[in-house]
């Protein structure tokens, strides 16, 4: 077989969207390869020259026995170990005999109606029949005994792509899979600029870009979560890219452990793009029969700006990701007393503070850390032990019923994945911790990590929440990790078994995530990891908001929103107003401004009413009250961030709705002898019409083109706002 024989396409699958397309080919030689992801063809356009066309450059010529055939030089789809592709694996597999060699073939391929979601792990909702479209790809290595399918989901309405693997063992011994990632793609040219998002606690979700540069580059988590400094997202944009303009090309992983998001630049100038899970310690067994299956990556792509892709994930979660009965409700005002009483309360107390929250406009009352135990009065006790402390709290179920006599839901705070040494469940059951037997165990902010990858484990914290929501009448439950995976280390697995651990632990998390919401899905969920150290797709999937950050400073805030933003809707994002000077920072800024920060998202308070004095109690009460008929807009209408004149000292948003247009800037430092620009809307309706505050019309492409003044400010930190109504 000649080379130009052997590159020959024998077929071609075109998965379409609104705009985009997602092209894969086989080869006469039975290779699968990346053919092509971009906008929308014509139907019927055969793409075969893509590889037949390609020039000749190459280090390993002649390979697979074919004259002139050059396999690292091909965009392949789903790559493997041991051939002559000399760059990173999609896939890697351990024989019994020691051997990763895996050379997988085109099988077979079957389109779907629909594609069925990975089982145990979260993932999109399916789409209704009438608009899923899917292909299940199945390649294999006959001689090893693996199928590989490929699950791709077109989704037309959302303009998105989906993909997860499942890999089988299809032969007469157990095999080890040591790599096994949810997407990867071949693009025939380096010239992007990579964007990740970064950062740390505090400061989560801090876009990183830089240009594509030969060799490895991306983030990754080895924490057992996903991670305060890094996001399971990557971007791909054009060099000239920005919010407005240009291509851009964007994934993320569904999931909320060890990731890898990746880019290998290769000789030739190619990139491949790789995003799944982090294969750092992953060893999983596959007995014969067996299979395992990879989390959901979903993938936008648009030409019209970042914010295509930003809108794509955004809607697209929303409408198939977070939980359905919450997705599109209102959120509630919080008041959670933690910043108002730390672990120093009794039922006199939160009850005084509720009566406050009431006054103000405030709707749902959360009970924060130190309500559980024999007397949970600091961090280094009764984590485990989830029944309330009645002589702390005079009574739960009195305490809930005061606090909704008062007009307020009810909601409480978990961190049910840890246990302190100090505790009933401890000391009931000390070998449920994560640890190695050779070594003491790491105490980390006074407490040990669950053994979650036990199914007594499990059962256990199924049993007692399910227990404490049936009990008592709970609206809202927080669930916290504050700690991240150590001493990993499992009695329950064998030796060649340990490196599932990882993998495990996050499989019984959504067990337990799952039954408990699906037995409770009245109740809404909050996910926190000390902040956003959580904040990922996976999570969403049970919990339709996350706490987005412990720094609660609305200047630090802004930076950390905007980021977050990127990928998940803004209902999903918890942001509170919190006290000055601020705890983290130290800052003092305005109420006004902190409140415009908070109203970016799932909007609560966090300070101490009680210590306010009543012109602090009128203005909140009067931000409350100006919030809750604009709030619709604020967390549902589409998010677009404007241009500003000075983008290292101004941020400028908008949120855009069928009735609505709220237009928020924030100024941070004031400078001298400064005129103020004007902000520009983004995307308003051709020839709508839009009536200001002072009863003004305005046509949209006069607040497109020329836009809005912005005042001066008099000092620092300030905040302004612009409300519109649509008129026609």
């Amino acid at each position: 077989m000649e080379a130009q024989e052997a590159k020959q396409l024998i077929h071609q699958f075109d998965l379409r969207t609104k705009h985009n397309q997602m092209s894969i080919g086989v080869l006469a030689t039975g290779h699968v390869v990346a053919l092509y992801l971009g906008q929308r063809l014509p139907v019927g356009t055969k793409l075969g020259g893509i590889i037949t066309e390609m020039g000749r450059a190459s280090y390993l010529a002649d390979t697979e026995g074919i004259h002139d055939f050059r396999l690292e030089q091909l965009p392949l789809l789903y790559p493997t170990f041991g051939s002559s592709d000399m760059r990173r694996p999609a896939l890697m597999v351990r024989q019994e005999n020691g051997s990763e060699v895996l050379d997988l073939r085109f099988q077979s391929a079957q389109w779907l109606d629909q594609v069925p979601t990975p089982a145990a792990l979260p993932a999109l909702r399916p789409m209704p029949v009438a608009e899923a479209s899917g292909l299940a790809l199945t390649l294999a290595d006959e001689a090893v005994g693996v199928t590989v399918t490929l699950f791709i989901e077109a989704d037309a309405t959302h303009d998105t792509f989906a993909q997860h693997v499942v890999i089988k063992n299809t032969g007469h011994a157990s095999l080890h899979v040591t790599r096994a990632l949810s997407w990867s793609w071949d693009f025939l040219s380096d010239q992007a600029d990579l964007i990740t998002f970064s950062g740390a606690w505090g400061r989560e979700a801090q876009p990183v870009r830089r240009a594509l540069e030969p060799g490895l580059q991306g983030v990754d988590s080895m924490r057992g979560a996903s991670g305060h400094g890094q996001q399971p997202t990557l971007v791909l944009a054009q060099p000239h890219a920005d919010w407005q303009q240009g291509a851009a090309l964007a994934a993320n992983l569904i999931y909320s452990g060890d990731f890898l998001a990746q880019v290998q630049v290769d000789m030739h100038q190619n990139a491949r793009v790789q995003l799944g899970l982090n294969d750092w310690q992953f060893d999983w067994t596959l007995t014969p029969e067996a299979s395992f299956t990879t989390p959901q990556a979903v993938i936008a792509l648009g030409t019209s700006g970042l914010r295509t892709v930003s809108h794509h994930f955004q809607q697209l979660y929303t409408d198939r990701l977070l939980p359905a009965v919450f997705a599109k409700q209102e959120r509630p005002l919080v008041i959670n007393n933690w910043e108002a009483t730390f672990f120093d309360f009794d039922e006199k107390t939160l009850v005084a503070l509720a009566k406050k929250a009431a006054a103000v406009g405030l709707e749902r009352f959360v009970l924060d850390d130190g309500w559980f135990g024999d007397g949970r009065d600091d961090e280094t006790t009764a984590l485990g032990d989830w029944w309330p402390n009645e002589a702390k709290l005079g009574g739960l179920d009195h305490l809930i019923g005061q606090i909704k006599k008062l007009g307020l839901d009810f909601g409480i705070w978990v961190e049910p994945e840890m246990v302190s040494p100090n505790s009933h469940l401890y000391h009931d059951h000390p070998d449920w911790i994560i640890r190695d037997p050779h070594h003491t165990p790491s105490l980390a902010r006074h407490t040990y990590a669950l053994d979650l990858g036990r199914v007594e484990v499990q059962d256990h914290l199924i049993k007692v929440l399910n227990a404490l929501l049936d009990e008592h009448d709970i609206d809202y439950v927080k669930w916290d990790m504050n700690r991240n995976l150590t001493d990993l280390y499992t009695p329950a697995l064998p030796a060649e078994r340990q490196g599932e651990l990882r993998h495990r632990y996050l499989l019984g998390l959504y067990r337990v995530l799952q039954a408990v919401t699906s037995a409770h899905p009245q109740v809404m969920f909050e996910g926190c990891a000390g902040g956003g150290g959580r904040f990922d797709a996976g999570m969403l999937a049970y919990a339709p908001q996350i706490w987005t950050s412990d720094d609660t400073d609305a200047i630090a805030r802004l930076g950390i929103q905007r980021g977050t933003s990127f990928i998940y809707p803004p209902q999903a994002l918890s942001c509170h107003v919190s006290m000055v000077p601020n705890q983290q920072t130290g800052r003092t800024t305005p109420l006004a401004t902190r409140a415009a920060v908070a109203e970016f998202g799932a909007c609560g308070y966090e300070l101490n009413l009680l210590a306010c004095d009543e012109t602090t109690l009128a203005q909140i009460k009067a931000e409350v009250s100006a919030y809750k008929p604009l709030r619709k807009t604020l967390q549902m209408g589409q998010l677009d961030w404007l241009a500003v004149y000075d983008d290292r000292n101004e941020y400028a948003w908008q949120k855009l709705d069928a009735t609505t247009l709220i237009i928020d800037h924030v100024n941070v430092l004031a400078q001298p002898n400064t005129a103020m620009k004007r902000l520009k809307a983004l995307a308003l309706p051709e020839d709508s019409l839009w009536q200001a505050a002072d009863g003004k019309i305005y046509p949209a492409e006069y607040l497109m083109a020329v836009g809005v003044a912005i005042a001066k400010p008099q000092g620092d930190f300030v905040s302004q706002r612009w409300v519109f109504k649509r008129v026609k």
